[in-house]
């Protein structure tokens, strides 16, 4: 399986290819600010789009899309969308083929209701609802909570080894894994719900006291 991580502008996005090396299919998600980046590398390589999806329906993921379909003749899929060649539908659990690879999509709502993470082997794209020792943002209520039951029942269920490839490159490091932030993310070390939402109300100060950018 090859994949290629492009930062592609706005607020230190992340946008991803990734493909099967036999077939020469691939995969785009979140093709924003400078999708033709994309599309010509896709050229270069001898990669067939088969499908583009948008983790979340914020313009700074979604920003390209227009262009992209015009270059490649492919629509961007979000949440509750359905694919016009299979007939699925975008939802939890729905499998996409390319090649000899299946994406998985996870319902990850907290960031926004539409929020998507996609796992393909072992490798998951968390868009904005997991960073590098941080997490999405959200309001201080029903989006925090969602968000955390996202992470608890759905994210952290997956193998320690799982590779995590987020949104945007605001962590320490650009990627990680579940095991290590199990271990290192201040979020995922709360204990409950309350001590969740009790850090992203004062995540400001936490930072200065513990030096995070």
């Amino acid at each position: 399986m090859h994949i290629k991580t492009f930062q592609t502008g706005g607020d230190r996005n992340f946008a991803y290819l990734i493909a099967d090396e036999s077939s020469k299919e691939a995969v785009v998600i979140d093709p924003s600010y400078t999708p033709q980046t994309i599309v010509d590398y896709a050229n270069e390589q001898g990669f067939q789009i088969a499908y583009v999806f948008c983790t979340h329906n914020h313009g700074d993921h979604t920003n390209g899309n227009a262009n992209f379909e015009g270059a490649t003749g492919v629509k961007a899929l979000l949440f509750g969308d359905r694919d016009p060649k299979t007939g699925v539908e975008v939802a939890h659990d729905a499998v996409f083929s390319f090649g000899s690879h299946e994406l998985r999509v996870l319902h990850t709502p907290g960031h926004t209701p539409d929020s998507l993470c996609f796992l393909v082997q072992d490798v998951l794209f968390t868009g904005d609802t997991l960073f590098v020792g941080k997490v999405g943002g959200t309001d201080l209520d029903r989006g925090a909570r969602t968000e955390y039951a996202s992470l608890h029942e759905i994210l952290l269920t997956l193998p320690d080894e799982t590779r995590v490839l987020p949104g945007h490159d605001v962590g320490v490091k650009p990627e990680s894994t579940i095991g290590h932030e199990k271990q290192t993310n201040p979020f995922l070390l709360r204990d409950d719900v309350e001590s969740f939402i009790d850090l992203k109300r004062n995540w400001a100060a936490y930072k200065e006291e513990h030096g995070i950018a």
